[in-house]
């Protein structure tokens, strides 16, 4: 296989390999990579995929792969953060002239957003009847982790499931390259996840601390399997995964049922369907070796794979089959990747650029979601280039609805 890497030696450490041809990469986020690449447990080299950028914790787009030993701020604290598509039988032409309605109608079917100091709008107060038959499935093993942690119970556990949130998750009504109308959102395990991942983030620098070891950043302590609370970790974390793939289930679920309030024509979903985390951790064997293989902001993309690569939201996004590359451990990237903070995006860009940048997309239009403005990104052709190697693109979509959190 051609090399289309870029492979950087790391002193004291494993190389790491980035698949950043012809894109940015700051440098913080290489700092990071180097950080982890330090790491005694860091196992073979680390892949950097062509969105990394800088992430809290760790370097979002980036596949750490680890012998014996999991860093719970690698996966982050959006655990099982992931993408689903749905294609159906629709097609362009059966959708309304005014899009207004079906946008609506989503909004009102998926909870989201999220304002500071308001009451979680993107919760449900009073869960719907297919929400409970859908938690029943994730119930008895959250039982058993509230037994030892009992602090999980106050959680908004049930109360996310099947919701949105805020940031960069959002729910989409595209067209693929042939016409075909898909619908496809991008949300993990919210408030319960986030809990989860922070206790254990916590509670691996405590460890740290106590034992005495050093780390090249105190954000990379890890649980060695034995450690006090590996098992735990391990088990809260593959919960909280279970939990975002269903999750998406019930939005994506609710979403059709919207749709098919406003669309009168009858229709088929899940005609083809892909459900994808891309912030999750799990044991696999590479280069001869089992390894817990974290990818944050990453990709599954083994030999025939559908996965999924999400743009802005002006940008187009792709339905793809993997390679199955051993050097990037079978992995590609989950987006374009972000080339500037929110913050920074707040200050460079006006309602003017935004509106122009989304122009044609029945989408949010405020100041509220300059942030997530397709500008703040990297260029999803460039991205999608410099990873030719690890997929091939099966279906190309644009949006022509968007629902921000």
């Amino acid at each position: 296989m051609e090399q289309n890497w870029i492979e950087e030696t790391t002193p004291g450490g494993v190389p790491v390999k980035m698949w950043t041809r012809g894109v940015p990469v700051e440098d913080e986020a290489r700092r990071q990579l180097t950080n982890a690449a330090r790491l005694p447990v860091v196992f073979h080299h680390i892949a950097a995929m062509p969105d990394v950028h800088f992430g809290i914790g760790a370097t979002v787009g980036s596949v750490i792969p680890t012998v014996r030993a999991i860093i719970p701020a690698a996966v982050g604290v959006d655990i099982g953060c992931g993408m689903m598509a749905a294609k159906t039988t629709l097609r362009a032409e059966d959708l309304p002239d005014n899009l207004a309605p079906l946008r609506s109608a989503i909004e009102r079917a998926v909870p989201h957003g999220r304002k500071p100091g308001a009451r979680d709008p993107g919760a449900w107060h009073k869960v719907p009847g297919s929400v409970n038959s859908a938690w029943a499935q994730l119930e008895p093993e959250f039982t058993e982790l509230c037994r030892d942690y009992p602090k999980l119970a106050k959680t908004n556990h049930l109360q996310h499931l099947g919701t949105l949130g805020g940031g960069n998750h959002f729910v989409e009504v595209c067209l693929d390259e042939a016409g075909f109308v898909w619908f496809m959102l991008h949300s993990g395990s919210r408030g319960v996840g986030n809990f989860i991942g922070s206790m254990f983030i916590e509670l691996a620098k405590q460890d740290a601390m106590r034992n005495n070891v050093h780390l090249p950043d105190r954000d990379l302590a890890y649980f060695e399997e034995g450690a006090r609370y590996f098992g735990d970790y391990v088990r809260a974390v593959g919960w909280a995964q279970k939990f975002a793939a269903l999750n998406r289930e019930v939005m994506m679920k609710r979403v059709i049922e919207a749709a098919k309030t406003v669309i009168r024509k009858n229709f088929q979903s899940h005609v083809e369907a892909v459900n994808c985390h891309h912030n999750y951790v799990q044991k696999e064997r590479h280069f001869g070796e089992d390894v817990y293989v974290t990818r944050k902001g990453a990709v599954s993309a083994k030999a025939g794979q559908l996965g999924i690569i999400p743009g802005s939201m002006g940008a187009r996004s792709y339905i793809v089959r993997g390679k199955g590359n051993p050097e990037s451990f079978d992995s590609c990237s989950h987006g374009a990747g972000r080339t500037m903070s929110r913050g920074e995006a707040k200050r460079r860009f006006t309602l003017a650029d935004h509106r122009a940048a989304t122009e044609g997309v029945e989408c949010r239009k405020d100041k509220d979601v300059i942030d997530e403005t397709p500008a703040a990104y990297k260029d999803i052709d460039a991205v999608m280039a410099a990873q030719n190697d690890l997929v091939d693109v099966v279906h190309t979509l644009k949006q022509v609805v968007c629902v921000k959190g």
